[in-house]
């Protein structure tokens, strides 16, 4: 299309069957002491996805500072489920369930449209953006249920008959529709100093009926959230930086009532400095607030649905270090102070932290490849992981434990081809990654080890 205009066209599709597997509840205050590999749904249980998604990128340039880039993405999903959904855990041994089987189908539209361009203002430098995006999901969420007899967790009997026939108990058809325009301006002041400015106008209409009570539920909401920050460096090695921005997020989701949710808004505040310790190794060390409310997560009533936490503060400092150590050997490392914790809500104590959260996460992970020689292409990588304590739901009454992990790797590239072997949890530690309730606490895989060919071309 030109020397100046390039359109590019992707296509992706996805067909994924698996067992919905919905982890195993807690005795306590910490997961039942149950293998992790336990099961506590029936064998007929699946999750059907299929995705389709396309797209195209414009962008064509007027001049060396003024370019103009198109882009539309159109997805559409297909999702099915059929599971046993845990409910209380009576003396301590048997798992109440319900029977689910539900389709989820949506179709998410997005168009963006954005102009960048290079000036000045007598001796001040300005890198500009100005843009819109438009975005439209919609879909149903139909579910049919019934009740299923409790499982005993310490002796499943996995013999139980599957429903048939159900009438159709919830149909909820769902609409969001946004707009959003945003402007922003890079100021170099100085060649030590920069500036950046920018806004955001929102827009965004929500509706959900309720198909079955003949019911619908709709609102409307704007906002304006601006963007502030500013770059300095007393030396070309640092640079020391703060920033406030604010943000306003449309909510789509599932609430039991049918409900529709009102959008997230947030505030972020940070500083932090940047340090290049030599030419192949930088450090980063920053210090943030984040302020959000109407915050979505699971039911605790009812994980197949969500509700909103009325507000939410996090609080952290991280440090990151990248680089090349030595010709060949590159690490990446961090570490992460993080505080997130209920400061308003009706439902839940103030106070009261944010689940799956760890207050302290550290990593890293290092690559030694071979550059010369016989053996150049090989190459050796290995990761540490720690996750610390984190609460299993937001009333705090369980936790999950705290792990370390370990990951390896061993590849070999050669011209424009890579063979790996990528080795997760190598020590086949036992770890509870992440949770949706006290009675949904889903296990961290066990060893794993995949293989990979690629071609590049």
């Amino acid at each position: 299309m030109g020397t100046n205009t390039k359109l590019n066209f992707d296509f992706e599709y996805l067909n994924s069957d698996a067992v919905l597997d919905r982890g195993i509840p807690a005795i306590g205050n910490r997961p039942a002491p149950i293998p992790i590999s336990r099961f506590l749904g029936f064998p007929q249980a699946y999750q059907h996805t299929t995705i389709y998604k396309g797209s195209y990128t414009l962008e064509h340039r007027f001049s060396d500072n003024w370019q103009l880039r198109n882009a539309l993405f159109i997805t559409s999903t297909q999702e099915g489920d059929r599971y046993a959904n845990p409910g209380d855990l009576l003396d301590n041994r048997f798992l109440e369930r319900g029977f689910i089987n539900d389709r989820f189908p949506t179709d998410n539209y997005d168009l963006q449209t954005e102009v960048t361009g290079k000036f000045t203002t007598g001796s001040i430098r300005h890198q500009s953006l100005i843009g819109l995006k438009l975005n439209r999901n919609t879909g149903p969420y139909i579910v049919k249920s019934a009740d299923l007899p409790p499982i005993d967790i310490f002796n499943p009997d996995y013999n139980t008959p599957i429903p048939t026939g159900l009438p159709v108990s919830l149909n909820i058809q769902f609409s969001t529709n946004s707009l959003g325009l945003y402007l922003q301006d890079q100021i170099s002041l100085l060649d030590n100093l920069k500036l950046l400015v920018g806004g955001r106008f929102d827009f965004s209409d929500q509706e959900n009926k309720d198909v079955l009570a003949g019911t619908s539920t709709s609102q409307s909401d704007q906002a304006f959230s601006p963007r502030v920050g500013l770059v300095y460096q007393p030396i070309p090695p640092i640079s020391l930086y703060a920033s406030y921005s604010s943000s306003f997020v449309p909510t789509i989701g599932k609430s039991a009532n049918g409900s529709t949710f009102e959008p997230t808004r947030g505030t972020q505040y940070e500083v932090g400095i940047k340090a290049d310790v030599s030419d192949r190794v930088s450090a980063t060390l920053a210090a943030y607030q984040i302020t959000k409310t109407n915050v979505q997560t699971d039911d605790p009533n009812n994980p197949n649905f969500s509700i909103q936490v009325g507000e939410q503060r996090s609080r952290g400092v991280e440090l990151d270090v990248t680089g090349e150590i030595l010709i060949g050997w590159k690490i990446i490392g961090s570490y992460a102070y993080t505080n997130a914790e209920i400061t308003k809500d009706n439902l839940f104590p103030v106070g009261n932290l944010f689940p799956n959260v760890a207050k302290n996460t550290a990593s890293l992970w290092t690559t030694y490849e071979i550059l010369k020689g016989k053996l150049q292409g090989l190459g050796f990588g290995l990761g540490l992981y720690y996750v610390g304590d984190r609460e299993a739901e937001l009333d705090n009454s369980v936790v999950l434990p705290s792990y370390f992990r370990t990951d390896a790797a061993l590849y070999y590239k050669r011209n424009n081809w890579k063979a790996a072997i990528n080795i997760k949890n190598l020590f086949d530690e036992k770890y509870y990654e992440t949770s949706q309730s006290r009675n949904i606490i889903y296990p961290g895989a066990p060893l794993t080890v995949l293989g990979t060919i690629s071609w590049e071309f």
